[in-house]
């Protein structure tokens, strides 16, 4: 009998921060301030719900592989948890308790009825052809059938996946409930009920968000430059929307390394070249190629580190040079990180606020397959764009208020309406 592979929870993070850790100790700071109690401490601070999976996999060699799958529900006091999948081979359950947590208080501070979930699979989908990837998809939403639901639990894409495998998602829960439930998950194709305006909103909401702080600043966008760390989805619609807006991109990064140009990037040059050239900016002509590592120390106005977790830490916070950093990505400041960086007076609009766009049109696309009805794309960014501007201002009169980060002040607000939530269903 030949042998299975099985694919295992990994090693502790070693190499960087926890971001759970991360994430409890600016938690603890804003429960401190809010002086919350010990009974709503206890229960906001622990996941209502931890599922782990293993998901048995014909590979398109025959051999069967068993990959392990997790599922966080954070928290459904203010409604249906919601929150992406992420396929990934350095998925850790850790990472994803914390994920989860994050969802909770995005949600939360853009004041949208979901409580918090994060999923993910350790797995490499870069290596998996796409049947692979279609057994695997549907074999997790068979584990999870009675944790998923348009009222329950409702996923998304997330890194390794988009709207095809949200498709697979789709029709493997449909096909278990016995009807068609496009409201189940978000980030679907448009044919299937996907929203106008998904595709670009986690960029356009950092967009708001820089504006909004700009304005704070008494800086205007047309005086201003800005380097975007990553070039995925988020990186490029977030530097192609400042771009348009007049900000001066001088660098940009993607997988493949970092570009700069004094004088400014053309944008869209940028993104028709990464378009043609699988999705790289290898050899790209437009800009010098640079150290990675450089462009979050380069000398901008604007720092937007839209890649991955924990890329600015005690180790280089010291050096950036930027007056503000929005935060694209999911944690990508560690907590050693924000002293240093609040001594040094740049402002940062945390990750809960700045990418929560993303979340904004996820709700957006459930309320239109509720109401079985599609919106314009004008109606979805009109009402997004208010939706982060008002989360914004909310946010920064508390920073004021309290004279604190916007960080905590973010997690000030968010967990001051799940708490008062809390104690008005009598949830104890």
């Amino acid at each position: 009998m030949a042998a299975h592979t099985v694919y295992k929870e990994p090693a502790p993070l070693l190499d960087r921060e926890n971001p759970l850790e991360s994430m409890m100790s600016r938690f603890n700071i804003a429960a401190e301030i809010l002086g919350l109690d010990d009974e709503t401490y206890n229960v906001l601070k622990a996941p209502d719900k931890q599922v782990i999976v293993n998901l048995p996999v014909t590979m398109d060699n025959g051999k069967l592989r068993v990959f392990e799958g997790y599922r966080v529900i954070h928290n459904t006091i203010l409604g249906p948890s919601k929150g992406g999948i992420r396929y990934d081979k350095h998925v850790h359950l850790d990472e994803v308790k914390a994920l989860a947590a994050w969802m909770t208080w995005k949600c939360a501070v853009v004041d949208i009825p979901y409580g918090g979930a994060k999923g993910g699979i350790i797995c490499d989908p870069t290596t998996m052809s796409a049947g692979e990837l279609e057994r695997l998809t549907r074999a997790y939403t068979l584990a999870l059938k009675d944790v998923f639901g348009p009222d329950r639990d409702i996923p998304a894409p997330d890194m390794g996946t988009g709207p095809r495998e949200m498709a697979w998602l789709m029709d493997e829960f449909s096909k278990t409930s016995g009807a068609t439930s496009p409201a189940v998950v978000t980030g679907k194709p448009l044919v299937m009920g996907g929203s106008l305006g998904r595709t670009e909103a986690t960029g356009r909401g950092v967009m708001v968000s820089t504006l909004a702080a700009l304005a704070k600043l008494g800086l205007e966008p047309t005086a201003v430059s800005a380097a975007v760390q990553g070039f995925g989805n988020v990186g490029s619609w977030a530097a192609k929307l400042l771009f348009d807006k007049g900000l001066k991109i001088k660098g940009v990064s993607d997988i493949s390394g970092a570009y700069w140009n004094n004088n400014g990037i053309n944008i869209d040059d940028a993104i028709a070249y990464k378009n043609a050239h699988n999705g790289r900016l290898e050899g790209f002509s437009g800009a010098d190629f640079m150290n990675p590592d450089d462009l979050l120390t380069s000398d901008v106005d604007v720092l937007v580190p839209a890649a991955v977790e924990d890329v600015i830490t005690e180790h280089n916070a010291g050096n950036i040079k930027a007056k503000l950093i929005v935060e694209g990505a999911n944690g990508p400041t560690s907590a050693s990180a924000d002293p240093i960086i609040n001594e040094k007076g740049i402002m940062v609009v945390p990750d809960i606020l700045a990418n929560s766009g993303g979340v904004t049109v996820s709700y957006f696309e459930w309320v239109q397959n509720r109401q079985g009805f599609k919106w314009t794309e004008e109606m979805v960014t009109e009402r997004a764009d208010r939706i982060m501007s008002d989360a914004f201002e909310k946010v920064y009169k508390t920073s004021q208020k309290y004279k604190i980060p916007m960080r905590i002040a973010a997690y000030v607000v968010s967990i001051d309406k799940v708490a008062q939530t809390y104690r008005f269903r009598g949830g104890f």
